[in-house]
């Protein structure tokens, strides 16, 4: 299937690499139709998705299973009164529901929204009203049932909502409404067929300020996965990869559909359930002696709390990790256990792999690795080029005379944000880094300030938001405080109203509220009360000098 869309998959050296790697970009192409359908045409029986979850059910799927079972979602939602253009929500964590429902959408043209369980009602109500969600398809989980519940009435925009597994009064069955349907469904032609510039799939993505965005990628955006899988997390045909992702995040389509696709390889999905246990995953790496591997730095942290060394981790043939910056202590540990490196990738939502470990180096602990060869990055400040040693602010160059494939195409219903990232030709990530004489990048920090939390990415706006809800508080900075395990978690430094002191029972109150006010993952595990915030002569709260503070302290206790 690559040969179809790479003149060239080998390379002799990353400078080869660089140069000559190339994308064909059909006009028409959607990944439902000419990969998955595809391969079900090519190799009926070849493996797709081998899924698995904590209560001893597995199945495995092949290419003519989800190409069939697809159909019949595509023509489910068609009945439905979805068609080209129409949005719908996907909340399934890791269900294999989601694989047959994302397909099935992208067969009709529709757009589909990854949602995370942690949504709260006004997530929920947000999400729908700002893209005009018509359909919601929800795991069977008691808290996502209640939220979207008590979302219904406050955006109208929402005409079906459908649950795995559920019987209950204004839900649909979604495994009884597939079966009504047929395992046939004609690609489109005519103005019902998709074009690779219509927009496949929208990200809610956070922000330091404001509600989040809504990231639009295209139909062309799984072939700038190609890099993703292939070159990074080197995923091999027929072979078991895993990422650890929830279907809600930007991490399961670099890891858990596109790419791996695309290059044949067979997707493993657990679909493990509460809280994060290292045991548990150390179990399923052995007992399906997985090929390729991909976990955000946190779960290797939990990982190593674990006695590894009585796991047989062998069948791996490659770590990866995104999501956050990757500890050389935790590299270096689990070389020491695996006789492997871990190989660190680094990129948004809005985009692909920007920068990663590629097969022609070794990876050096502590680094980013070097940029993909489908992005033109530079490290800018002020406009300009920095030099070799210098810190400077990640940016892609060229994004309005020949956009990256894989890059995000703008923001839903917003011209003016999307003008003000892309309408330069410079799109700027907003992180710091410098490259060293070798040509690698080392992350130094966001230039923003927004949270990275056990692979979460977390905007301080929503979290003060919630917060300055409450009567005890006046006002208050939401920061990342150092942690050991998870590298970083939200501390909240607050300003406390008249009336009201500091004590371990405020802080559970106040912790409370947020997880009641947005997603729990968002609430501060720190809570320190001040009599008032540092901030600039023009009232800027200064959290860069909140951050220090707690690093300096940090650095003083080890």
């Amino acid at each position: 299937m690559l040969e179809k869309y790479l003149p060239r998959i080998d390379f002799d050296s990353y400078e080869d690499f660089k140069k000559n790697y190339k994308v064909n970009c059909p006009d028409d192409f959607n990944f439902a139709y000419d990969i998955v359908d595809g391969w079900a045409k090519a190799e009926p029986e070849k493996k797709a998705l081998v899924w698995c979850d904590d209560f001893g059910n597995e199945r495995t799927f092949t290419f003519t299973d989800i190409s069939k079972m697809s159909n019949q979602a595509a023509n489910m939602f068609k009945a439905m009164g979805l068609k080209k253009g129409s949005v719908c929500m996907l909340i399934l964590r890791r269900r294999w529901e989601y694989w047959i429902c994302a397909v099935g959408l992208m067969k009709i043209g529709a757009i589909i929204v990854p949602g995370t369980l942690q949504l709260t009602k006004k997530d929920i109500a947000y999400r729908a009203n700002a893209a005009n969600i018509e359909a919601f398809v929800c795991v069977d989980d008691d808290y996502v049932i209640e939220q979207m519940e008590l979302a219904l009435p406050e955006a109208p925009c929402i005409k079906n909502v459908l649950g795995v597994n559920l019987q209950r009064e204004g839900w649909l069955n979604l495994d009884e409404e597939l079966s009504k349907y047929s395992d046939e469904f004609e690609r489109p032609t005519g103005d019902d067929a998709t074009k690779s510039t219509d927009i496949m799939q929208i990200y809610f993505t956070s922000g330091t300020t404001g509600m989040p965005k809504m990231v639009c990628h295209n139909y062309l955006h799984p072939l700038g996965h190609i890099v993703t899988a292939k070159y990074w997390q080197r995923v091999q045909e027929n072979k078991l990869h895993m990422s650890v992702s929830d279907s809600g995040w930007a991490k399961f389509g670099w890891g858990k559909i596109y790419g791996q696709w695309i290059c044949g390889a067979v997707i493993f999905a657990y679909d493990m359930v509460g809280k994060f246990h290292g045991d548990k995953l150390l179990n399923v790496i052995e007992k399906y002696k997985l090929t390729t591997f991909c976990a955000p730095p946190t779960m290797y942290r939990f990982m190593l709390q674990e006695d590894v060394a009585k796991y047989d981790l062998s069948s791996v043939q490659h770590w990866a990790t995104a999501g956050e910056p990757l500890n050389p202590e935790v590299f270096n540990k689990w070389q020491e256990f695996t006789g492997k490196k871990i190989a660190t990738g680094f990129g948004q939502t809005e985009g692909t792999v920007l920068i990663a470990n590629f097969p022609w180096f070794e990876a050096k602990p502590g680094t980013l690795g070097k940029p993909s060869p489908i992005y033109d990055i530079k490290l800018m400040i002020d406009g300009k080029e920095c030099v070799s040693g210098d810190e400077g602010e990640i940016c892609i160059c060229g994004v309005d005379k020949n956009p990256p494939v894989g890059l995000f195409v703008g923001y839903y219903k917003d011209k003016e944000k999307t003008e003000e990232a892309l309408g330069s030709g410079i799109y700027n990530l907003k992180d710091v880094a410098w490259r060293d004489n070798e040509g690698y990048y080392w992350f130094v920090g966001r230039h923003d300030d927004v949270i990275k939390c056990s692979g979460y990415r977390i905007g301080p706006f929503e979290v003060e938001s919630a917060l300055i809800e409450h009567p005890a508080v006046v006002e208050c900075a939401i920061t990342a405080a150092p942690d050991p395990i998870r590298g970083q978690v939200v501390k909240a430094t607050v300003v406390l109203a008249k009336g009201y002191e500091p004590s371990e029972a405020l802080v559970k109150e106040l912790q409370n509220h947020v997880k009641h006010a947005t997603a729990p993952y968002k609430y501060p595990r720190i809570v320190e009360f001040v009599d008032e915030l540092p901030k600039t002569l023009g009232g800027k709260i200064k959290r860069a000098e909140i951050r220090k503070a707690d690093a300096d302290a940090a650095s003083d206790n080890k």
